[in-house]
């Protein structure tokens, strides 16, 4: 699952220097397969470390809860992961973390599923009448917490490169923008889940992540739009004709 809207971002282009020197990227970039296996074992290590600690007996004296708190604490950590990938690729122009992206989203859905069989398997018990009530709005931060998960299963669908090329690049990049609603609603679950112990003190660590990973992107999108403003403006046949007219009288 790439869960970020940018495609074409996976495979950045060659700098001019190298494509000068006749080095393709492929060459210059051998060290990122390993890279890329290391990344992918540090990602597994909160998964290895409930196995560990399940088959030696060390969960506590509530294991649902250790591993429910545990895979929800994971899956907002791989968004958090996710959604930074952009900001910190446009400020340090470091093109190549594009390539993590797709491996670490998955991770962020990975952790979400068992998040989510563990409340529906091992917390219910397959209850369905009391999954519902939870699901339908009795416990508010449950319902927000399914809206995200399921959010999040298309976009695990939709993730590999064939299906970037059925969808389109413009419509799979509409699809996958649906990151930023899934992280709003694991904030709300995160939030509300803890509002009932008064402890905010992690929640509020995570939306102020969130809140600024969102908000970069947002005023990029602001400069966007206003830099496309003036250059159209700068070309409109009203400014061309003035132009042509301060010219003539000149």
């Amino acid at each position: 699952m790439s869960i970020t809207p940018s495609p074409q971002g996976d495979v950045p282009a060659a700098p001019a220097g190298m494509r000068a020197a006749g080095r393709s990227p492929q060459r210059s970039q051998r060290w990122l397969p390993w890279v890329k296996a290391a990344v992918f074992l540090l990602a597994m290590v909160p998964l290895l470390r409930l196995v560990a600690y399940g088959l030696t007996d060390r969960l506590g004296a509530n294991p649902v809860e250790f591993i429910t708190r545990s895979t929800g604490t994971w899956t907002l950590v791989m968004l958090c992961i996710t959604l930074a990938i952009t900001p910190v690729r446009r400020v340090s122009g470091l093109s190549w973390l594009v390539r993590f992206r797709r491996m670490l989203g998955l991770f962020a859905f990975c952790y979400g599923a068992l998040h989510f069989v563990t409340y529906f398997w091992l917390d219910q018990w397959f209850d369905w009448a009391s999954i519902l009530r939870d699901v339908s709005g009795k416990r508010p931060f449950i319902t927000v917490g399914f809206a995200a998960f399921v959010l999040m299963v298309p976009l695990a669908l939709t993730s590999p490169h064939a299906m970037v090329r059925r969808l389109g690049a413009k419509r799979w990049q509409r699809l996958h923008r649906a990151i930023y609603a899934i992280a709003v609603l694991a904030i709300l679950h995160y939030w509300w889940m803890k509002a009932g112990k008064n402890d905010l003190a992690q929640p509020l660590i995570y939306a102020i992540v969130v809140a600024g990973l969102l908000g970069a992107r947002v005023i990029w999108a602001l400069r966007r739009q206003r830099v496309q403003a003036l250059s159209g403006s700068s070309r409109s046949p009203a400014n061309s004709d003035s132009t042509v007219s301060r010219s003539r009288t000149r």
